[in-house]
C-alpha cells in the first residue's frame, strides 16, 4: 500500500484509492506567460519518482502531461531537461483539459508550487514545494533553452540536480544554489565510485533491513530523503558484505535514477 499526503487535507491517502494494480498520475504544468521553470521540472520529478516508487511496490503506473502549448524552442528544452535529470517521458505529452479523459480519473494530481488551483473530480493533490535560487540570487525564472545549463556549471552532472531535489521531502523548499550543487556532485561522484569499487567484490542480497526499511519509508508519503539516508548508513556498516552493498545501491537507483552504476567496468583491481 502506497499513501501520500493530500494537499487539500492535509492527511495520508491510500494510492491507488482502490484495490487494483494500476496507478494513474497527472503531472499539471502552468499555462500562461510565466514559462515552464524550476520548480515544474521538480513536479515532473516527483511524479517520475512515484511512478518508479509504484513499480518497486509491484504496481503499473502511467504518468500523463498537462501542459501549456510551448513554443517549439522551449517544448525542446523541456524535453531536453527531462532527459538530463532522468526523469521517465510522460506517456501522453501536449495540451490536455483537466476534465478531459486522460487526467480527469488519475489516483494522483501532481502540481508545482504556486499554480492556481483547479478542481479535479477526484484522486489526491500533491502540490510540490519550489526549487530555485535562494533568496537574493539571481536565476532564470523561465525554461529557456539553457535553464538547466545555467544551474549546472559547464561539465557537470546534471543528475547533481536531480540528487539534490531527492534530498529534500517533496513538499518543502530546495535552493539550488552552487554551494548545494556541489556537495550534491561530490556525494554522487563518491557513490558511483564505491559501487564500482564493491561491484568487484561477490554478490551478496540486499539486508532484509535496510530492504524493509525502504519499502516503508517510500510507501509512507515518498521518504526518498530517507533512503538516501539508508544509503548513506549502508556504506559505513562494517556487518555488511561488499557485494551486499552494491546490490541494495543497485536496487534503490531503481527509484532514485541517480545512474549510481555509471562507473562499474572503468576501473581496474589493485595489483597485489
Amino acid at each position: 500500500m502506497l499513501r501520500i499526503t493530500d494537499t487539500r487535507t492535509g492527511h495520508l491517502a491510500e494510492i491507488p484509492s482502490v484495490r487494483r494494480h494500476l496507478l494513474s498520475i497527472c503531472v499539471h504544468l502552468p499555462a500562461g506567460d510565466a514559462g515552464i521553470g524550476m520548480t515544474d521540472l521538480r513536479a515532473l520529478l516527483v511524479g517520475d519518482v512515484l511512478a518508479r516508487t509504484a513499480e518497486l511496490h509491484g504496481l503499473q503506473s502511467r504518468t500523463f502531461l498537462t501542459a501549456p502549448d510551448l513554443p517549439q524552442e522551449q517544448a525542446g528544452a523541456l524535453d531536453r531537461a527531462m532527459s538530463a535529470l532522468g526523469i521517465h517521458p510522460p506517456a501522453t505529452d501536449g495540451v490536455h483539459p483537466l476534465n478531459g479523459t486522460l487526467c480527469a480519473a488519475a489516483d494522483v494530481h501532481i502540481h508545482a508550487y504556486g499554480t492556481a488551483a483547479q478542481d479535479v473530480a477526484g484522486g489526491v493533490r500533491v502540490e510540490v514545494g519550489r526549487a530555485g535560487p535562494a533568496t537574493g540570487e539571481t536565476g532564470a525564472p523561465l525554461l529557456a533553452t539553457g535553464l538547466l545549463e545555467a544551474a549546472v556549471p559547464a561539465g557537470s552532472d546534471p543528475l547533481a540536480v536531480r540528487l539534490l531535489m531527492l534530498g529534500h521531502a517533496h513538499r518543502a523548499p530546495v535552493a539550488v544554489t552552487g554551494t548545494a550543487l556541489e556537495a550534491a556532485r561530490r556525494r554522487l561522484a563518491d557513490w558511483r565510485q564505491l559501487v564500482a569499487d564493491w561491484a568487484q567484490e561477490p554478490s551478496r542480497p540486499v539486508p532484509a533491513d535496510v530492504l524493509e526499511h525502504a519499502h516503508a519509508v517510500l510507501a509512507d508519503d515518498l521518504g526518498v530523503p530517507a533512503v538516501l539516508d539508508a544509503l548513506t548508513t549502508v556504506a559505513t556498516r562494517t556487518d555488511v558484505p561488499a557485494g551486499a552493498k552494491f546490490e541494495t545501491f543497485a536496487f534503490l537507483d531503481r527509484v532514485l535514477g541517480l545512474d549510481l552504476a555509471r562507473e562499474v567496468g572503468h576501473q581496474h583491481r589493485t595489483p597485489l
